[in-house]
């Protein structure tokens, strides 16, 4: 094994600062050498942890989940209160422990952030259900009319499976949630949604337009130490900046892969990076 197989499965971890002391003071003493191939590793991990975006599931606090904690609060209370060793200085005008307070404080706020996450899911999901039902609408009335023919009423009925994957994706808590942050310019981000079973949906507003003969390619970056990037589907925005794309069957497992990015590419598409990634999004 060579020098640097022992430090292979370090460099993400190095990266968040979560090696334990000595393996880190081990990979640190490795670097000064001049190890051209790790301080490469080290780079990569830190530029993809740099992009590390966490999934919040939309959270909101239920009635009975108010009326416990209320509970719970007097009880601490009327026990911290009785308490011997209780004093003014640890309690709230309300009779409540200072400590206490604090940890409510902190479960709302975190509440409201949850909330504020999902209001951006809901906007897709939102956006999904109507496009759904503009197509539920079309085919209902070429199938009143009987002018369409059976392949343009096929096309709508693709159209519509594909709808219903995109919302299934959107949807099921199995997914997972990708944010593509942009790298170097001044773009909003991406989001991409990967279901284990239905696939990748990746949503994109107000992006810069690509020249006339370039288009934007969605790339998985393998776990796999030293393994290439992976081509996936291409795509331009509409004149707004904005798409929608399905990938139904993406070219790698998510368990396989560790990012996601973008970047632009011919007309076509390229079996290999040819730009700098301008989006990156890390698998949480």
């Amino acid at each position: 094994m060579s020098n640097c197989d022992q430090f292979r499965e370090m460099y993400e971890a190095y990266a968040l600062g979560a090696l334990d002391p000595p393996e880190r003071v081990a990979l640190e003493a490795h670097l000064a050498t001049g190890c051209a191939e790790c301080a490469k590793a080290v780079a990569e991990a830190r530029w993809l942890v740099a992009q590390l975006a966490y999934l919040a599931p939309e959270a909101s606090t239920s009635e009975t989940l108010k009326g416990r904690l209320m509970q719970t609060v007097r009880s601490e209370a009327k026990s911290k209160s009785s308490s011997p060793v209780a004093t003014a200085s640890t309690m709230t005008p309300s009779g409540i422990p200072y400590w206490l307070s604090a940890g409510i404080a902190a479960l709302l706020l975190l509440t409201f952030y949850f909330a504020w996450d999902a209001h951006h899911l809901k906007q897709e999901l939102r956006a999904a259900n109507e496009r759904n039902q503009q197509n539920e609408q079309m085919i209902a009335s070429t199938q009143n009319q009987g002018a369409a023919s059976q392949q343009e009423l096929t096309a709508m009925q693709e159209q519509m499976a594909k709808m219903r994957r995109e919302n299934a994706i959107l949807t099921d808590p199995a997914s997972v949630k990708i944010t593509l942050a942009a790298q170097k310019i001044q773009a909003p981000q991406m989001v991409a949604m990967w279901h284990a079973k239905y696939g990748i949906v990746l949503t994109g507003q107000k992006v810069p337009m690509p020249s006339s003969n370039r288009v934007l390619q969605l790339w998985l970056i393998p776990k796999t130490p030293g393994g290439q990037p992976i081509p996936s589907v291409t795509v331009r925005p509409d004149v707004n900046g904005n798409f929608v794309i399905l990938v139904s069957n993406p070219p790698g497992a998510s368990k396989d892969t560790k990012a996601l990015a973008i970047t632009e590419e011919p007309a076509g598409g390229s079996a290999a990076p040819t730009t700098t990634p301008k989006w990156v999004g890390a698998m949480s």
